[in-house]
């Protein structure tokens, strides 16, 4: 018997490293499997070479097994095992790795799959056991070996009889505690689970022997895992109910996904990704406790259940797994942050997201909108954010009502069919497309044969805000100050005629305060009486949406009422104005508010209006 201690760094490293590296302790079963599956992947290799080593390779495998009586949970392999040398070096210096020593020397040679960093993941297992014995025989070795220990104190190596090559590990799991409860991992359900969720494609069998308590018979079970993951399979060979039946089972969806992304890369960073559009929103989308990302493996083994980082914001809606085999086994959230390669796979797969879009928008129409209908906030609210730092990626993947059209179209079909000399992209906001339609701005652009895109989320002007021009095209709001058709002598006839009505003007502006910045004649309505428009930067689509918002921030836009010059109601307020000035005050009051709810703004007193409508109707 050798009785050694583990070297200084590695006693600190040891309890870092459980109660800090690993706040999940279930992690402890994915670390001990896929050391058994490097295990398995060095003999195979080392098998090609080395003609002594002797195996058959449709028995190797990994096999679990539980005594609930004496609390034990054992992992074994039948692998290539490890000598007395071995046992000290791996498993007596913390973070040593035989498998990252290993992939070094043979990344040189070959491109074989070896999973972990051994001797990081091994600890793990002092997170659920008191005691942790490993027996182990090396391939082409006559001699085995055992090695225990209790955690820092040490540990001891004996050698031992051992019939196989390969590996067992034995943990003495540990008694409940007041707020965990080790007997959930001495139960074949609780250990089976685990195994689908972190271990289901660790690609040689993992099966477990399974314990009847009334007559204590041992059965084997089948392999319990999957093996090959359907992302590593080739895509020309894959049915499209494989691919529902994949995002059914692992994501809760009994509808279709909208598009399925299948898709890999070899190179710098090397990745298999599957990823699922989803027809519908899951149920807690809207909710704080909904959370993007993707599962994210490392060589079929899972890392992460939702690695937010995979996703921007704005994608958070798509759903799937990425798979790479250059991203270690053993890292944390924090560390997986500042991961480089993480970052490019990252970059890549919202690249090719993107395309997807595009191509959906492009040749699937129909399925495109149905998406937009959906998740377009979602496209919209990436334009924005960040301020704008992804517009040129987005701009054209964004669709709005168009009043020319009857339908959705995207900005470049709508600078499509601008004339030569026109520089303008017109688009009015509103609460439904039938509101905006009866708009009396709308109207009036309608006669001149100019299209207009109604805009009916709350996000879309802040869109184009940010967007400011689409090809040298700037976006006008109808219902704002910039908007004018006018020939210049047009203005210059408004503008005199307004110069004269200016005292008038100013009278009724006296009774509305500063609800309104200014009030004046138009000639831009045709048929209909008035409207609000308004001066600045902030329209007041744009004032409603943020003073709607749950914050103390409250903003007003400068609105204009604005009065048709041709209208019968401009002589009416000429002739009050002059002969019944109190009268002219209550109409004030009424036609402000009439163009408030034309605006859909809300009436601060609707009493009064209606009182005041009544009065005069009943005259």
């Amino acid at each position: 018997m050798v009785k050694r201690q583990f070297k200084a760094e590695s006693k600190k490293l040891l309890d870092l490293m459980i109660n800090s590296i690993y706040t999940n302790k279930e992690i402890f079963l994915r670390e001990l499997i896929s050391n058994a599956s490097d295990a398995l992947d060095k003999l195979s290799y080392e098998s090609l070479t080395n003609k002594k080593l002797k195996m058959d390779k449709k028995k190797l495998g990994i096999k679990i097994s539980i005594d609930k009586e004496k609390r034990l949970l054992t992992i074994s392999d039948n692998g290539i095992g490890m000598d007395k040398d071995e046992l000290a070096e791996n498993l007596g210096t913390i973070a040593k790795s035989g498998s990252l020593a290993f992939k070094e020397a043979l990344e040189k040679k070959n491109n074989t799959n070896i999973i972990g960093q051994f001797g990081v993941g091994f600890y793990s297992s002092f997170m659920v056991a008191d005691k942790v014995v490993v027996e182990s025989k090396k391939a082409g070795s006559q001699d085995a070996y055992k090695w225990v220990s209790t955690g820092a104190d040490g540990y001891e190596i004996t050698p031992i009889d051992k019939e196989e090559n390969g590996t067992k590990i034995t943990l003495h799991i540990k008694e409940n505690e007041k707020e965990e409860n080790y007997d959930d991992y001495l139960e074949d359900f609780k250990v089976q689970s685990l195994i689908k969720k972190y271990s289901d494609y660790i690609r040689y069998p993992i099966k477990m022997d399974t314990i009847d308590e009334e007559t204590k018979k041992v059965t084997e079970t089948d392999a319990i895992n999957s093996m090959v993951p359907l992302w590593k399979k080739n895509k020309k060979k894959i049915k499209e109910e494989e691919y529902f039946n994949f995002y059914q089972d692992k994501f809760f969806d009994y509808a279709k996904p909208l598009k399925v992304i299948h898709t890999s890369a070899e190179g710098l960073v090397s990745y298999d990704a599957l990823m699922f559009i989803p027809a519908n929103p899951p149920y807690d989308f809207y909710t704080k406790e909904y959370k993007k990302g993707l599962e994210l493996y490392s060589n079929g083994v899972l890392i992460m259940g939702k690695c937010e980082d995979l996703l921007p914001d704005y994608l958070n809606f798509v759903k799937g797994v990425v798979d790479s085999p250059d991203l270690s086994l053993n890292i944390s959230r924090e560390m997986l942050q500042q991961n480089r390669q993480l970052k490019i796979i990252a970059k890549n797969i919202e690249k090719k997201i993107l395309k997807e879009l595009t191509n959906m928008l492009d040749n699937e129409r129909d399925k495109y909108e149905a998406f937009f209908k959906t998740f377009g906030v979602n496209i919209k609210y990436g334009v924005y954010d960040n301020y704008g730092a992804k517009k040129d990626d987005l701009k054209d993947l964004i669709i709005f009502y168009s009043s020319k059209e009857k339908k959705n179209v995207t900005l470049k079909e709508y600078v499509s069919r601008m004339g030569k000399d026109d520089d303008t992209i017109y688009y009015a906001c509103g609460e439904t497309i039938d509101k905006i339609d009866m708009m009396p701005q709308v109207e009036s652009l309608k006669e001149k044969k100019k299209e207009v895109l109604y805009l009916t989320d709350y996000v879309d002007e802040f869109v184009l805000k940010m967007l400011d021009k689409y090809e040298d095209k700037k976006f006008v709001n109808i219902s704002s100050n910039d908007f004018d058709l006018s020939s210049e002598e047009e203005k210059e006839t408004l503008k005199k005629k307004n110069e004269e009505a200016k005292e008038m003007f100013d009278y009724m502006k006296k009774e509305l305060g500063n609800e309104v910045s200014q009030i004046r004649f138009t000639n831009k309505l045709k048929k209909h009486p008035l409207c609000l428009t308004s001066e600045g930067n902030i329209t007041a689509q744009m004032q409603k949406v943020i003073n709607a918002m749950p914050t103390d921030e409250h903003i007003d836009a400068k609105l204009v009422l604005e009065i048709n010059e041709e209208h019968p109601i401009a002589k009416k307020i000429e002739d009050l104005y002059k002969n019944d000035k109190d009268t002219l005050k209550k109409y004030t009051k009424i036609l402000y508010d009439e163009a408030r709810l034309i605006e859909g703004l809300p009436v601060e007193n609707p009493t009064e209006l209606s009182n005041l409508v009544c009065e005069f109707l009943s005259k």
